[in-house]
């Protein structure tokens, strides 16, 4: 396709006259088509190509929407990323990745989550040997807290704890899910599902008033864990 140009040729230095060192700057070396050789560049441009299906250009064909994910059912996928950390156990236990913390060793140091995990794994059988102690344990909150202290004097304090909480995605279970599930293997229960399964045994022959306060007990527990609940008469 021919293209037009024109060009003018000043015979007389006319240019010479409008010269402004200042404002003109120094001259700009030619940009030469590294195919045509001139500047501006004269090649032959293509004309894109319509598409082969529908024959336009911009095709306008209609795009398939990709399927959803066969877990949640989105598109595009909304599941919570996890990896997989191996313990001393040999046995591997899942964390979230997208989760960004930090963790920091007895020196001071900054730690990788999977350090972390490895000692607190290795520190957890100098407290409870196995699930049924742990759970004597969690019972009172005399001994839960006592346990809390001691975890927390080993660099294992509540923030921590919470923040490992996040990690396994455990936020609506509790802490003792949590220790349960690093020293055991054991997946963590949420609050509603465990007041779920002990509520008719808790309920079971009380009076309507008795009743409705341990049902707000329980709707307390579901909303804001053990936290909520610390009288030291009252094991959960």
């Amino acid at each position: 396709m021919a293209r037009n140009t024109s060009r003018f040729y000043d015979f007389v230095d006319a240019y010479h006259h409008f010269a402004d060192p200042d404002w003109d700057g120094e001259p700009i070396e030619p940009d030469f088509c590294s195919k045509c050789g001139q500047d501006p560049c004269i090649c032959e441009k293509k004309t894109p190509q319509p598409c082969p299906l529908c024959g336009q250009r911009p095709c306008v064909c209609i795009k398939e929407p990709s399927p959803p994910c066969y877990v949640c059912g989105q598109d595009p996928c909304v599941c919570k990323k996890k990896v997989k950390i191996k313990l001393r156990d040999g046995k591997e236990r899942e964390i979230q990745y997208m989760v960004s913390t930090s963790f920091w060793g007895a020196d001071g140091k900054p730690i990788s989550v999977k350090s972390f995990l490895n000692n607190l794994y290795g520190a957890l059988p100098s407290y409870f040997q196995n699930e049924e102690e742990l759970r004597q344990i969690w019972s009172s909150p005399i001994t839960r807290k006592a346990l809390l202290d001691k975890l927390a004097d080993a660099g294992y304090g509540q923030s921590e704890l919470v923040e490992l909480q996040k990690l396994i995605d455990a936020e609506k279970s509790d802490l003792f899910d949590v220790l349960e599930y690093i020293a055991f293997n054991i997946q963590p229960m949420t609050r509603d599902i465990r007041a779920s399964q002990a509520k008719p045994r808790i309920l079971d022959g009380l009076s309507l008033e008795h009743k409705e306060f341990l049902e707000f007990v329980l709707f307390k527990y579901i909303d804001t864990g053990l936290k909520s609940l610390t009288n030291p008469d009252c094991q959960i």
